[in-house]
């Protein structure tokens, strides 16, 4: 799993820093920052809600197959 932030499409929500803490955050102007490009477990499944719960569209999660 790897985990990418868009900082031209974030509005600074703040859910995805709100959601999983342990692998996003927001800068000083509010726009996301990752902080665990692949994370694991319990940080994982909160990567993914994350994802889902983004406004705009600026986080995205790959999965790997197999």
């Amino acid at each position: 799993m790897s985990v990418e932030a868009d900082q031209r499409v974030c509005v600074g929500a703040g859910l995805c820093a709100l959601t999983a803490p342990g692998v996003f955050d927001q800068d000083e102007n509010g726009l996301v920052v990752v902080l665990e490009g692949t994370p694991s477990g319990k940080a994982r499944d909160e990567a993914l809600r994350a994802e889902r719960l983004c406004p705009s569209g600026a986080v995205r999660v790959g999965r790997s197959h197999g």
